[in-house]
């Protein structure tokens, strides 16, 4: 095969120095993991690759042929050894003896089914990885490197009206065409066939799905498959741009963009809302898109007949549902200034979403079968609005971007097929019996439950430095999506950074321009600013479509200077961090809550010292005694949607932002403590909260990670009919018990 050099359309990122420094499963996995890297190639979590590797029965000692091939789950750019199951290869071609004696079998039978949970039975050396649906594809062809892609390229051919025409005009030979079949052992049947028939293919179109291909080796393979995509994209820009390019494209353009800043704050104002109305049945986050294709597709003439025709490749509707919700827009309606168009759209919006629940359930009863799991969240995942851009939906941030992204490949799938012939979509009852296959239940059910805080989003102003920082983090552990925001942007990011790094920053290929997120994201915020609080809670907004939880650890202290005073200036900045800061937080937040009529919580960090009073801290003990006072106000301001409660630590030395060396310093010469100026700022740290650990009950220093234990309780629903009420983290302090 001549394949086009330099390609224009993939990357050939092969090595062969860092390949042959591999095992025949490594360089597998080697494989996998450049075919993943470029979403042109594959979306994220789609196809899978196998190799057939000479090994060593253990038991026998004997050799054997195994196939090596992309377990159940995973993710082509990132699989490891690990996420590949293997077959021993007689014991998987003897399935097809089984399967023929069966009187059931068929493309949707039981029998076909029932295949899959036999895959367990050909496990080599006790793999515990489970077996994919794809399986017989890989096994059943006589060939020992097989890769299976969903290229947008390739997809494009195989949904379009004269697919098969298509694949003749593109790869002649080379390519063999076969109509839609739903994966598993009938298919790896007909591809065995296929094979055999056409002795010289180098791979099989899939209708409506994808591409199979195959060699001898790795690097062969690799080749091979990038060859093949490369020649279909160069066939269809071609055709693309004899028809009038982007001019003409999905019948040209109806609507105009509107400028980035108008675009963001209609998402800034929308989303929330529209968060409230998809998270009915369960808390929803957002990915917003607005670059330029998403763009092209939803201000076109066609988009609204084609996003209701829905997605083609089954990878892509299992995220996007059947099909998206699009939302009609006259032109002139995109006129008028933000404020205007987001009323428009809540209205649109709240008949489009009615409306769209009422066909997904009609979709279910006109397909469902007697055995058909439930009936699933009918809301969409996928809102396309002209002039803005597109919102997906998911479980967490990591799902959304994941749905954005196949939505994407949806619609270059589109324009593919229309610039080449007519897109054709998935006739309904087989989109059904994919999106409802008993398998794809199954898989759903082994997933691991989730995490506690799963779902929600959770603000923590003051997360650069110590108890904010530890707070975030603790909520970040059990699942929440955290925006850690603080008057220093870089300690607020550097937070983010932290927990990005230690969860992950989730599935999702880079360079598909989805708008990032992941499980934090830093920002500014400057609590004595009402403007700054609206600015970050709208990015917020932006980044995940709204939140359910405002901690506030932001705090100043301000001592008594060596008369014994405070300067009237510092008492204003103080009650304005330490009091009214905390009143405009949630007194923002509020709006954001009410928009999105979910419950929330809203935790403020007093201190023990609103209570007890201290000797030099007069105007940071008054302000937290007022602030005391202002939880109880707002838990009666914002019942019955939203809890505010409050936690109070006692002297929290070790890891606070508070306790500066010099603070140390002076608190250990005013309690008479001994200590020499050139100890370590940590032997100084731990002698004074040993001191303040010596007061309490339980006479053990008090931590950041006390402090978010307790801001996690009220965050969640262990504590859900508390409201109103300061918790005390103060290790026993006799001092400030009720009285």
């Amino acid at each position: 095969m001549n394949q086009p050099d330099p390609f224009r359309h993939v990357h050939d990122l092969w090595n062969d120095s860092a390949a042959a420094r591999l095992d025949a499963v490594g360089r597998l996995v080697y494989r996998s993991n450049l075919l993943g890297s470029d979403p042109r190639v594959t979306n994220t979590g789609g196809g899978n690759t196998s190799s057939k590797v000479a090994e060593t029965d253990p038991l026998t000692g004997e050799p054997i042929d195994v196939l090596w091939v992309k377990g159940s789950g995973g993710d082509l750019r990132t699989a490891t050894r690990g996420n590949f199951a293997s077959l021993e290869q007689t014991k998987l071609l003897g399935l097809r003896k089984t399967y023929a004696a069966r009187p059931d079998r068929g493309p949707k039978s039981v029998a076909e089914d029932d295949m899959v949970g036999l895959f367990a039975h050909c496990a080599f050396n006790l793999n515990p990885r489970a077996a994919s649906i794809d399986t017989p594809l890989h096994g059943f062809i006589p060939r020992r490197c097989v890769d299976h892609t969903h290229p947008n390229a390739v997809i494009a051919l195989a949904a379009s009206a004269d697919a098969e025409r298509l694949t003749r005009e593109v790869y002649g030979d080379e390519v063999i065409y076969t109509p839609w079949l739903r994966p598993g052992f009938e298919l790896g049947l007909r591809m065995q066939q296929l094979v055999v028939d056409h002795p010289h293919a180098k791979g099989i179109l899939m209708g409506q799905h994808g591409l199979i291909n195959w060699a001898d080796d790795d690097r062969t393979c690799y080749s091979t498959t990038l060859g093949l995509i490369e020649r279909a994209a160069r066939f269809i820009e071609a055709k693309y741009a004899a028809n009038g390019g982007d001019a003409t494209a999905f019948g040209g353009p109806l609507h105009r963009t509107l400028p980035e800043v108008a675009r963001c704050a209609v998402f800034a104002k929308l989303l929330p809302w529209l968060r409230g109305q998809v998270s009915r049945r369960r808390r929803q986050v957002a990915t917003i898109q607005h670059a330029a294709a998403i763009l092209r597709f939803v201000n076109a003439t066609d988009a609204a007949r084609l996003a209701d025709l829905g997605t083609s490749c089954p990878d892509h509707f299992l995220r996007t549902k059947i099909k998206p919700l699009y939302v009609p827009l006259d032109p002139g309606e995109l006129a008028g200034d933000p404020e205007s168009l987001v009323r428009v759209l809540k209205a649109k919006l709240a008949t489009g979403l009615e409306q769209y629940r009422a066909d997904y359930a009609a979709y279910y009863a006109a397909c469902q079968r007697a055995d058909s799991p439930p009936v699933r969240d009918a809301n969409p995942t996928v809102i396309l609005i002209p002039g803005v851009g597109m919102i997906a939906w998911g479980k967490d941030k990591s799902e959304s971007r994941v749905t954005a992204e196949f939505y994407n490949c949806a619609v270059e799938v589109m324009r593919g097929a229309d610039a080449v012939s007519r897109y054709v979509a998935l006739p309904r009852q087989e989109a059904f019996d994919i999106e409802y296959w008993q398998l794809e239940e199954a898989k759903l059910r082994r997933m691991p439950p989730e995490k506690e805080l799963a779902g929600r989003v959770a603000v923590v102003i003051g997360a650069g430095s110590g108890i904010g920082r530890e707070v975030a983090h603790r909520l970040a552990k059990d699942g929440a999506h955290v925006a850690c925001a603080d008057v220093t942007a870089a300690a607020a990011q550097a937070t983010a950074d932290e927990i990005t790094t230690a969860h992950g920053a989730g599935i999702g290929v880079a360079g598909t321009g989805i708008s990032g997120g992941g499980p934090a994201v830093g920002l500014a915020c400057d609590v004595t600013s009402r403007a700054s609080i609206r600015a970050m809670l709208d990015q917020v907004a932006l980044a995940y479509g709204g939140f359910d939880a405002v901690v506030v650890t932001a705090g100043v202290f301000v001592p008594s200077d060596a008369t014994g005073h405070i300067p009237d200036d510092k008492w204003a900045v103080t009650f304005a961090v330490n009091v009214a800061g905390g009143y405009l937080v949630a007194d923002e937040a509020a709006t954001t809550f009410r928009e999105q009529c979910l419950t929330g919580s809203v935790v403020l960090t007093t201190s023990a010292n609103a209570v007890v009073p201290k000797k030099g801290s007069v105007a940071y003990d008054c302000s937290k005694a007022a602030a005391n006072h202002l939880v109880r106000e707002l838990a009666v301001e914002l019942a019955p949607l939203v809890r505010v409660n409050g936690v109070a630590p006692a002297t929290v030395v070790a890891g606070s932002a508070m306790f500066p060396r010099d603070r140390v310093i002076g608190s250990l010469a005013k309690y008479g403590i001994a200590y020499r100026d050139d100890e370590p700022t940590d032997a100084l740290v731990a002698r004074l909260a040993a001191f303040y650990a010596d007061r309490t009950l339980t006479k053990t220093p008090i931590t950041p990670a006390d402090q978010a234990e307790a801001v996690f309780l009220l965050v969640g629903d262990r504590l859900s009919k508390t409201t109103g009420q300061i918790i005390a983290v103060d290790g026993g302090l006799h001092e400030a018990f009720l009285r």
